[in-house]
């Protein structure tokens, strides 16, 4: 089943993906964070009700799929070929660091590359969204509590990133990465180390990696973080991006204005993103 949040007409909503048709489901919880408290079987229900509302979904402004989450955790240098380019050791615990829910957008929308840097790098990552949340949720349990997964272009400011320890500034410019196109559920996911992660940049391969080269798989990552905060459902946990980042690359390949970057995740789909300049703020403050 394929969650989608979307504009329509100027309203927000979200429903289930028909082939070219969305189920609305707007009037029975408002959004998909709600519905995932509800739980997954109960959004097939609804769906399945008779007399639901369609709109087609040709037309419609896509948002992330969970357009407003609680949090949103992200996990750096978690494949062990990207940790080899890097010429990092391998680490002993995750690499964690939030991001802000404006510093993403939905498929098909333009990121942008800040002014403040011309040092803007792609990053394709598989994102896990919570469904059921908890504390100290054991690894050996931590899939049950996995709503489903979508792409995300976890892009970093790389100067930024590395002004100092703390990487925030370098993850969080705003409308800098992306997540989408849906939320597909766990249900038609299986095993999610059997997973691989494409990113192109104008068409060319530039990421090519399986999941299963995860240092830290995801049922880890889940009983690591529940160790020191709640999770709830509709939180993101970004897992990691594979080798092939622009930063690595000899010459650097960082994106410009004009670009398209994809990050397909077959069995879940492909995330599309134009990149466009930051554009300049209107009626902004001088002093």
């Amino acid at each position: 089943m394929k969650l989608i949040s979307f504009v329509e007409a100027g309203r927000p909503g979200w429903g289930v993906v028909r082939d070219t048709d969305v189920v609305v489901l707007t009037q029975v919880w408002p959004d998909v964070m709600t519905a995932l408290t509800a739980g997954v079987d109960q959004i097939a229900q609804a769906a399945d009700a008779p007399g639901v509302p369609c709109t087609p979904l040709a037309g419609l402004q896509w948002l992330p799929p969970i357009p407003a989450p609680r949090k949103i955790l992200c996990v750096g240098l978690n494949y062990g070929r990207h940790v080899a380019e890097a010429g990092r050791e391998l680490p002993a615990h995750p690499s964690l660091f939030a991001r802000f829910a404006d510093s993403l957008v939905g498929h098909r929308e333009p990121v942008w590359k800040p002014r403040a840097s011309d040092r803007f790098d792609y990053e394709g990552e598989l994102a896990v969204v919570i469904g059921r949340g908890g504390r100290h949720i054991p690894a050996s349990d931590a899939l049950s509590h996995v709503a489903g997964y979508t792409c995300m272009a976890e892009n970093s400011v790389r100067d930024f990133q590395k002004h100092n320890a703390q990487v925030t500034p370098g993850k969080n410019f705003e409308r800098s990465g992306a997540i989408g196109p849906w939320l597909v559920t766990a249900d038609d996911i299986g095993d999610p180390a059997r997973l691989r992660v494409i990113s192109r940049l104008n068409g060319e391969v530039m990421q090519d990696g399986d999941v299963s080269d995860l240092i830290f798989p995801i049922p880890e990552l889940i009983a690591y973080i529940s160790t020191f905060t709640p999770l709830s459902p509709g939180d993101v946990i970004a897992t990691g991006t594979p080798e092939g980042v622009g930063s690595s690359r000899k010459p650097p390949r960082f994106m410009a204005a004009g670009d398209t970057l994809e990050v397909e995740i077959p069995g879940i789909g492909t995330l599309i993103n134009t990149v466009a300049d930051e554009p300049a703020q209107q009626g902004a403050a001088h002093g």
